[in-house]
Parts: C-alpha cells; structure tokens; sequence
C-alpha cells in the first residue's frame, strides 16, 4: 500500500500514491485552509452540504453540551433521547407544508434512502399489494451507495462494478433540458420525459409498481435542472396510477434552491422524502426518512395489538443525540438568518454571472444552467481531450492550483454549491476562476472565445 492506509471514497487511489491527498485542516465561512497554510474558497460547500459555512459556534456548542451530558445511547425498543424526539417534532413542523407527518432518522442519505425504499414495499404488502415491489429511478440518478440506493440509482459508472443490483428496478430519461433525445434543442419542451415514466408504469403494470424516486434537482448527475412543470407533472402521473413519489431531498433539502424543500421549490407533495446532507451542515452525519403520516399509520395498524416492531428496520446510530443537537442547532441558523431567501437572491446573481460567461465564451461552453445555489457550466469537449470528461477535471484542478477555488467535475460539467452564506462577491469570484480555467484548459482559440 506504499504509505496510503486509508483508502478514500470515490478516490483513485494510483493517482494518490504519486501526488498524496490534500489535508484540509481548518475552515470557516465559506473557506478552507490546507495544512501548508493555503487557503481555498470553497465552491462547493464540501460535498452540497455546508449549507451554513463552517466554524458555526452555536452548532459546535450545541454538540459539545450534549456530548458532556449523553454522547450515545441505542433508540432501539422504545429508548429515546430528548434531542431526538425535539428534531422529530421540529422536522414535522418545518415539513408540514410537504405534508409530511413522521421522521425515521438514520445516520447519512444512502440509509435514508434505502429506509425509503423498504417503507414503500412494506406499506403496499400490509394493504395486500404484494406484488407491488418494483421501484423506477431515472438515468443519471445519485441516491447513495448501499445495494438499495444503488439499484434506484443512473449512473452507469457506479454501478457496473456491483452488479447484479436489485432486481425489479427500472429507469426513466432524465429531464435534460439541454441536450433532450425527445425534441431538437430549439423545439418546445414536450415534456416526454414525464411521459416516459407513465408509459414505463403502464407496460410493467400499476400493480407491480411501489413507488418513483427522483432528485428535485439532480445534482450528482451533473446539476440537471428540469423544466418547471417537469416535477408536478410526474407527481400526477403517480397519483394516478397509485405509486408512491418519493423525493431524493439529499442535497435540495433545507434551503439550496431557494426554498425550505425541493418538493415545495416545484409545488409538489410527495409520499416520503429523505434528507441528510444540509440536515446538519455536515457538522455531524445524520439522515431522515420523512413520511405522510397516514404511511406511518398503516405500517403501525398492520400488527394489530401486538408488541412485535412494525417496521424491522433501524440503524445503530439512528437518532444519535449529537446529531440531533446539530441538526436542531443548524435548523435555527437556516430559519434565523433566512437562508432559503438568501439562497434564492444569491442563486439569481450566480444565474446572471454563469449567463455572462457562456456569453464570453461560446465557442467553449456547452451551456450554462442554476437554480437557487446549485449550478451547472457543461464544457465542449476540446480536441486534445482524451476522454469526455477530462476538460472538466482539468479545469477544476486549474481552478483549485491557480486560483485557490475548489469545485468539482462531474464529466464534463462543473458544478457549483457553495454555503447559502456565499457573498455576490464571492460568487465573482467563483465564476471568474472558472473562467480562467476553461480560457486554459479548452484552447480553442484566443481569449475571447472566438
């Protein structure tokens, strides 16, 4: 192992043997520092979810009480600890407008995702739908990494190693809104990736299928955001038909569209939605499974008046007190300091900087799309590309060495997700280094782009 021990997620770990990691050592606001004193600004808001900054104090004394007074102790058989019951109640306050009623909390996304995915099957078996088990996820789908997750997953790259995944799982187009294979790119919105899922329902049968999961905003996809109507309308497809919607709320969760939930950014109330991420601000891992409450009623009602646990799932670390205590600390600061409304104010300035650069450099920028703080800059692939997805990977290490910004690639997109703190003139200066880095590495002629 030539001095790497630990062997780092989605990480190559030939490439880290010749250059060693970046240790990153301190942060605060929307900056991090290495261990060579350099300092970054952060793009990306770790990994979608520092949604207020970093060094907040009134998250770190939050955990610090509690770990001084319970660190730990198991939710399992009716054990509970008051933090987690105050951020049950204050989760199905801030989600009643989605119409939840309940919250299973786990300790990451992937497991409030697969949470999700468990609900669904079980809910439809104990009213006597059983052969209601298949699950549709769309192309290009991130929900997670556990077997669950995985399958419901898009993205052919992450799944092909650990294949064969879940069976009875179907995917649907993703709503590309900028290279769409349903209608040419200046033709009028269709919407027949939405007519996708229902012809996808109808040929496996309504009866077979328990439920549809998407990201409002799929953001490890490549940042594709959907035409506006492209949510409500699958929506009415499930309802119809009598899938449940669950919706991915990983990253869109808790302010980074400009509103509290992705789910009410597009008007739509979906059947469950799972957070983790922008939950706690990456202070602490913890995800949550929320659910209508009528979802929570039937599950409960299924095994009469017995003391067996209705639901045969759980996680050690679901509800971890600590956790809790972030999360319920992070909430104060989103509602205090109005983050969502300034995510939606930000998120229109990020929008009118990334038009500007496409404008400046057309003959390099594929497009250029944002909704709230989550942004999108698709690179033409330049000729002395080796592979499709190696200018966006030249152009955020250009980015983090000559500029000291950090973002990251996904193929040949960039993507953006900086805190819901970022100033206007930090999201200058964001766009600003990715301009220079697409000036460097596309070369497709002078500076201007022409």
């Amino acid at each position: 192992m030539a001095g790497n021990t630990r062997w780092g997620p989605y990480t190559s770990m030939k490439a880290l043997e010749q250059r060693g990691p970046l240790v990153i050592s301190r942060a605060d606001g929307v900056y991090v520092w290495d261990e060579g004193g350099r300092r970054y600004l952060d793009a990306h808001a770790g990994l979608w979810l520092a949604n207020v900054g970093y060094g907040r104090q009134e998250i770190i004394e939050a955990m610090h009480r509690q770990a001084s007074e319970l660190a730990w102790f198991s939710s399992f058989g009716g054990f509970a600890n008051r933090p987690s019951l105050d951020l049950a109640d204050r989760l199905v306050d801030l989600l009643r407008p989605d119409a939840m009623g309940a919250v299973f909390l786990s300790g990451s996304g992937s497991e409030a995702v697969e949470t999700s995915l468990k609900l669904a099957r079980q809910y439809w078996k104990v009213q006597g739908h059983a052969r209601k088990v298949k699950f549709i996820g769309r192309e290009q789908a991130y929900h997670g990494v556990t077997l669950g997750a995985l399958s419901v997953s898009g993205i052919p790259a992450n799944r092909t190693a650990f294949e064969p995944l879940l069976p009875e799982v179907r995917h649907v187009p993703a709503p590309l809104r900028h290279a769409c294979r349903f209608h040419a790119a200046d033709a009028a919105c269709t919407l027949a990736c939405a007519e996708e899922l229902e012809r996808t329902i109808v040929f496996e049968g309504p009866e077979t299928v328990a439920a549809f999961i998407a990201e409002p905003v799929q953001a490890a996809g490549g940042v594709i955001v959907p035409p506006p109507e492209y949510l409500s309308t699958v929506a009415e497809i499930c309802r119809r038909y009598e899938v449940l919607l669950i919706t991915d709320e990983v990253v869109t969760g808790f302010g980074r569209l400009g509103s509290w939930t992705g789910a009410r950014h597009y008007a739509v109330r979906p059947d469950m939605m799972a957070f983790a991420k922008g939950l706690t601000s990456g202070y602490f891992p913890m995800g949550a499974t929320a659910v209508r409450g009528e979802i929570l009623d039937t599950v409960r009602d299924s095994a009469g008046a017995g003391t067996r646990p209705e639901f045969l799932h759980g996680n050690t670390y679901s509800g971890h007190p600590i956790g809790a205590a972030a999360a319920l600390a992070n909430l104060a600061i989103i509602e205090q300091e109005r983050l969502p409304e300034r995510a939606a104010k930000m998120g229109r300035h990020l929008r009118k900087q990334l038009a500007a650069l496409q404008s400046a450099y057309p003959a390099w920028i594929q497009d250029v799309d944002s909704e709230g703080l989550l942004g999108r800059i698709a690179l033409k692939t330049p000729p002395d590309a080796q592979d499709a997805g190696s200018a966006g990977q030249r152009a955020v290490d250009h980015m983090r060495e000559h500029s000291g910004v950090i973002a990251r690639s996904v193929g040949s997109v960039l993507t953006l997700s900086p805190a819901l703190t970022v100033a206007p003139d930090e999201i200058d200066a964001i766009v600003t280094a990715a301009g220079d880095a697409i000036a460097a590495v596309c070369r497709f002629g002078d500076a201007s782009g022409s």
